[in-house]
């Protein structure tokens, strides 16, 4: 009887796999149009055995995850990672990369403009160069190409790749690539200093990695989108700035604050806009014309902070109704701390202005921390 049911479970033993050297992180987007056949071009090129490729998608209402999800089924070497209330490129990759354990990882976009044919001279390029901790994709080295790029763009990437020298650790063409290939122990030496701030993990990466990268950077020619829109807008400069801020004075004050109490100094203006004519042409009562100027440069300072400070938390429809509620009353008390630290100092004989200026402080930091944690409630990622 012993003896069958060791047979048995010798039986259930499964059957050895190739071992897994290469992971590609992919985030996507309603990237339906594009997913299964960047799979199958990976395919032809990859083989099945030795790779895989993780899917990390934000919740597409595409059903971009889904059709992600159908192909796995008989598709052991594709992974679907599908988050919900979580959004931003670079901790999707973050995300995607931490779940896998081969040596090495690529991270390419889903659209078909990275060119997949690279991988196989990134991996042999690894195999023969023991020291490397990276390789990427550059459209800027010699032999590369930014394809059907208009003038416009490219120097607007020119521009954003002069900035990224300001904060890189490795020497690249290319900072502002989303294609490379990197050591698992290069990437696990930098994660935990990682901002997760936009759309650029590798300028995030080289940024963050002590000692500097060991890199190589490969040409290649940038494809015009296969199908789909693009996902770059006008606020993605704005994420772009954060990285870079994050990046340089991230360890003294979070780049997220600098926003915050910049709108903060937007919502003052538009308090006296609203104010000056309530008053000088409306003729209306000072209480009055207040009451009504501070609801809007509130009102103001909600909509800014919702769409620049906390883009990737931006909050819609009947969250958004119920975050401007919270604000209200956030912005409500942060007005009571600071009228009530700067006349107990005031009280205690410091200059006024002195007082003044540590009311703000106090009110600005606690209208940042509250709202932080209410309003736009903390991340889930």
């Amino acid at each position: 009887m012993i003896e069958a049911q060791d047979h048995a479970m010798q039986v259930a033993v499964p059957l050895s796999v190739a071992p897994r050297e290469l992971s590609i992180v992919v985030p996507t987007f309603n990237e339906l149009g594009n997913i299964e056949e960047l799979i199958h071009r990976l395919e032809q090129l990859l083989g099945t055995e030795g790779w895989e490729i993780v899917i990390v998608d934000d919740d597409s209402p595409d059903g971009t995850a889904e059709r992600a999800r159908q192909l796995a089924q008989d598709k052991p070497w594709v992974r679907v990672i599908h988050r919900i209330g979580r959004r931003g490129l670079s901790r999707a990759v973050v995300e995607g990369v931490m779940s896998t354990s081969s040596p090495l990882i690529a991270v390419m976009d889903a659209d078909l403009q990275h060119d997949e044919t690279l991988l196989p001279r990134m991996l042999e390029t690894f195999r023969a160069s023991p020291e490397l901790d990276l390789i990427v994709g550059s459209r800027y080295a010699e032999g590369g190409s930014t394809g059907e790029w208009v003038k416009d763009r490219r120097r607007m990437s020119g521009v954003a790749t002069h900035l990224a020298n300001l904060v890189l650790r490795t020497e690249l063409t290319d900072p502002m690539s989303g294609f490379f290939m990197v050591r698992r122990s290069a990437w696990n030496a930098a994660v935990k200093r990682l901002s997760g701030e936009g759309y650029k993990i590798l300028l995030d990466l080289c940024a963050s990695s002590q000692p500097r990268l060991t890199a190589r950077e490969l040409a290649y020619t940038f494809r015009p989108r296969r199908v789909g829109e693009s996902k770059l807008d006008s606020l993605v400069a704005l994420e772009y700035l954060l990285l870079l801020l994050d990046k340089k004075i991230g360890a003294y004050v979070s780049p997220r604050f600098l926003f915050f109490a910049l709108v903060g100094g937007s919502g003052v203006l538009v308090h006296f806009v609203v104010l000056t004519p309530l008053l000088l042409v409306g003729a209306m009562r000072f209480e009055v014309a207040q009451a009504i100027a501070t609801v809007v440069a509130m009102t103001s300072n909600f909509t800014l902070n919702n769409v620049l400070t906390y883009r990737d938390r931006r909050l819609r429809g009947f969250k958004w109704l119920k975050g401007l509620f919270s604000f209200y009353v956030v912005c409500g008390l942060g007005a009571l701390a600071n009228v009530g630290t700067a006349a107990v100092l005031h009280g205690e004989r410091y200059k006024w202005w002195l007082a003044a200026a540590a009311g703000i402080a106090v009110g600005t930091g606690w209208n940042y921390l509250a709202t932080a944690s209410t309003t736009w409630g903390k991340r889930k990622s």
